[in-house]
């Protein structure tokens, strides 16, 4: 073992002539660990946060999705939907209408995202999975129905026990109407709510859900999609079906994967994460000080034996590196505990799910703090607090050894 180190370690546990150094010593420690800690439980549960809005956007989200680079409506017969189709790990394809519309329910009014799809949409797309109230069906023979999201029912106040209460939906008509009234500028019809669900806050406050048929005969159209929607089999390479499609369609068409539709939620969270953990680490360098402080006092203690060493040819190098790797064992001490506490608490909450959500039972798609705990995060934070640790320990180090000549046994 090199000389620095052991003098450091044999500094590090033992019993100092003042017991305030030694009170210091481990305060320093129990800062960096609690520290530690709380960046890992903090980036762990943004990760599982993280993982839990993926996931229920990819159960509304298609795999791909194909819209037309100008205009709102590309014509479906003309489109080669069947090659895609018949592609290597291609699913199904799913057609779709979009359009603004004013809602109406009792005496309240909104407006909302009207989403036409296919009648396959329900064996592809996970959202059945996510109706929180009622059940997720759009047709039945020749009646249509409609699913709602959350914060659309809550604004219509939409109870979906009444089936004798039926959504009236206003959509502006094609072209220039000669007379704006409500006869002659939208279309309407009405549709029964069967189901509400809940996805995320933009979704549930925005979108309905109603049949292909019911949003075409609505909107006049006739082979005309604002959307194609790509689903893959499991296992399938996404990259690779995504190449074939753009060079079947050969321009024109926005090819979005589901990170390019979800890409302002991703840099949302993304910021939100990266502020949260420098705050966090302006924590720890206030912990630190702490740090600063034992090191400090120690030196000053050990005053007598610096001298000594220096007597027997030490040089201020060497010196130095003593109280520096004192410093270091100190990080290295209480990050590492931290760390392992960090892991075990988390894990304890993945698997247990002890720390819950407030808002009692069924306020939230999840009933627990979520976790995700990625071994880059362990390393990042360890690297972090050792940066931090060891910048804590350079400068008393630095300051008080700076008349390193002047120290002597009189």
């Amino acid at each position: 073992m090199r000389l620095p180190l052991f003098i450091a370690k044999r500094y590090l546990v033992s019993k100092k002539s003042h017991n305030l150094i030694n009170i210091i010593s481990i305060i320093s420690v129990v800062g960096i660990t609690v520290g530690s800690m709380a960046l890992i439980s903090v980036l762990s549960v943004f990760n599982g946060f993280e993982d839990v809005i993926n996931s229920m956007l990819n159960s509304v989200n298609p795999d791909i999705l194909i819209t037309a680079k100008k205009g709102k409506t590309f014509d479906i017969a003309s489109f080669p939907q069947e090659k895609i189709k018949n592609l290597e790990g291609v699913k199904d394809i799913v057609q779709v209408v979009e359009e603004d519309a004013l809602l109406k329910y009792g005496d309240k009014q909104y407006i909302g995202r009207m989403k036409g799809v296919s009648g396959n949409y329900k064996n592809v797309s996970g959202l059945d999975t996510l109706v929180v109230e009622g059940k997720f069906q759009l047709s039945k023979g020749k009646y249509n129905y409609t699913v709602v999201g959350s914060g659309v029912a809550w604004y219509l106040d939409i109870n979906i026990k009444d089936t004798h209460k039926f959504i009236s939906v206003y959509v502006p008509k094609r072209g220039n109407p000669s007379s704006f009234s409500l006869q002659n500028a939208f279309n309407t019809n009405i549709i029964r709510p069967v189901g509400v669900f809940s996805v995320q806050q933009d979704i549930d406050d925005k979108y309905f859900f109603v049949p292909l048929r019911f949003a075409e005969s609505l909107l006049n159209y006739k082979d005309e999609v604002t959307s194609l929607e790509v689903y893959f089999k499991k296992g399938a390479d996404g990259k690779k079906i995504k190449k074939e499609i753009k060079s079947i369609i050969k321009g024109g068409f926005n090819v979005l994967d589901r990170n390019e539709q979800n890409e302002t939620i991703l840099k949302i969270m993304k910021s939100e994460k990266l502020a949260v953990f420098i705050i966090l680490v302006f924590i720890m360098i206030l912990a630190s000080f702490n740090m600063i402080g034992s090191v400090s006092i120690l030196i000053v203690e050990k005053k007598k034996d610096i001298a000594v060493l220096k007597s027997m040819g030490a040089d201020k190098r060497l010196v130095s590196r003593i109280f520096f790797n004192e410093g270091f064992m100190i990080t290295f001490l209480g990050s590492l505990t931290g760390l392992i506490l960090g892991f075990l608490m988390l894990y304890i909450q993945q698997t247990f799910g002890i720390l819950k959500l407030g808002g009692g039972q069924g306020a939230f798609v999840i009933n627990a703090y979520p976790v995700k705990m990625y071994w880059q995060d362990f390393v990042y934070v360890f690297i972090t607090v050792q940066l931090i640790g060891m910048a804590a320990a350079w400068y008393p180090v630095k300051y008080l050894l700076r008349n390193f000549e002047e120290i002597s046994l009189k």
